[in-house]
């Protein structure tokens, strides 16, 4: 028989959840907290949208064909203040300034949780950096893992990481917004899974260039496991913990990113291994494609680190238009022969 505390423990969740972002991820994570019971205001940029979502329209931009259910949203991010807890789904470069817009309207101690990967260029700060900088009052969270909006606004099974250094907010997290298909597992470890699920966007446009230039599965297979050298790498000399990037937000999130194109990063690398520039693909997307905007980022850090990080050297060297994707390829073919570990 349980106690009472067991009880007033299963019973807590935040039970106004604001989504600041209605892009794809953002739409789909809302979707997400209603359907687990909660009371979800979402805000968006775009004034269409905000009227297409609260009128029961969808999200015809980011997610297409998705029927989704009303959801109360707004271009006013101060429509947030009253959230229990906010999830923040900004684009890794536009971080800072939504978190700028957003912090005056967050009451002391809010749980934001992080839902956007990359790290930020110039200042090579992790989204939970800059969340430290422009909103301290706030609490924390990470949630990272193998999960397209698609599949996700759907209700198709998907696990995903939750990452919070408080473990009774991160299960008041897990009780919030999780849901037989939409499985949270808790961690105390932010940096690895921020550093797992920025890497992992970069190496996706290496796998999408394999495709592109028709190199086979056994080439595609190889950048997956050395991309994951790299990644775990850099994730330990940032502070992140092995089995964090061996699981979901880690090695999970790199094998679903790097194996289909429903990923915008695998597709970016698949045009430019057809021989597109970066500019041309690009300039055709609507959404934003994480890992072209982060690799200068991900470059920089690890140089400042001391990790050595060639697969995503070469994709930012064919993003900037210094080699093109059959050069990228010889390269590191042609780098030395060395032991495995």
């Amino acid at each position: 028989m349980k106690s009472s505390a067991d009880i007033v423990q299963t019973e807590t969740v935040f039970q106004h959840v604001g989504v600041a972002g209605a892009g794809a991820w953002g739409t789909a994570l809302a979707v997400c907290a209603l359907t687990a019971g909660r009371d979800v205001r979402i805000w968006a940029r775009e004034p269409e949208i905000a009227e297409a979502l609260s009128q029961g329209r969808g999200n015809p931009t980011f997610l297409p064909n998705a029927p989704l259910p009303p959801m109360p949203a707004s271009t006013d991010i101060g429509q947030l203040a009253n959230s229990d807890a906010i999830l923040l789904v900004a684009p890794a470069q536009h971080m800072r300034a939504t978190l700028r817009a957003l912090a005056p309207h967050l009451k002391p101690g809010t749980p934001v949780a992080l839902c956007s990967k990359g790290i930020e260029r110039g200042s090579l700060k992790l989204m939970t950096d800059v969340l430290a900088e422009e909103a301290p009052h706030a609490s924390p969270a990470v949630l990272s893992g193998p999960s397209f909006a698609s599949d996700v606004a759907k209700g198709l099974p998907t696990a995903v990481t939750l990452a919070c250094p408080d473990r009774a907010m991160g299960e008041t997290w897990m009780r919030s917004i999780g849901r037989p298909h939409f499985r949270t597992y808790w961690s105390d470890d932010l940096v690895g899974a921020e550093a797992g699920g920025a890497v992992k966007n970069v190496l996706a446009i290496a796998c999408g260039v394999c495709e592109g230039l028709g190199l086979g599965r056994s080439a595609h297979a190889a950048l997956i496991a050395r991309g994951f050298a790299e990644m775990t790498r850099l994730g330990i000399a940032l502070g992140g913990r092995t089995e964090t990037l061996a699981g979901l937000c880690g090695l999970g999130d790199l094998v679903l990113t790097c194996s289909s194109p429903q990923s915008r990063n695998m597709s970016f690398g698949m045009e430019l291994g057809r021989g597109k520039s970066a500019s041309e693909i690009l300039a055709s997307r609507t959404a934003v494609t994480e890992g072209a905007e982060t690799a200068p980022a991900v470059v920089d850090l690890a140089a400042k680190v001391g990790v050595d990080l060639p697969i995503c050297k070469v994709v930012l060297d064919m993003i900037e238009g210094r080699i093109d994707a059959r050069a990228a390829v010889d390269r590191l073919l042609n780098r030395p022969m060395k032991g495995e570990a």
